[in-house]
């Protein structure tokens, strides 16, 4: 019986097609091997990281450091 496989293409790097304003989350490895997340409005994105504002204050992420990043809805009211 023959198997049918999908096969997916990831994108290296997403959030370059993401426009600035967009509220994200971006997950990224600790030197301990935990994990951090920055979540608020993307400010800026290019192959190289992201630049995110947070609560907090703007969080700049190496790529080289993102184990995942997406897109997530709008704050609440």
């Amino acid at each position: 019986m023959a198997s049918a496989h999908r096969r997916s293409v990831r994108c290296e790097t997403p959030w370059t097609a993401w426009p600035a304003g967009s509220r994200v989350v971006v997950r990224s490895r600790l030197p301990d091997g935990r994990y951090s997340d920055a979540l608020g409005e993307l400010i800026e994105a290019t192959p190289t990281g992201v630049i995110v504002r947070t609560k907090r204050g703007d969080v700049e992420v190496p790529a080289a450091l993102i184990a995942i990043a997406k897109l997530v809805a709008p704050r609440p009211p």
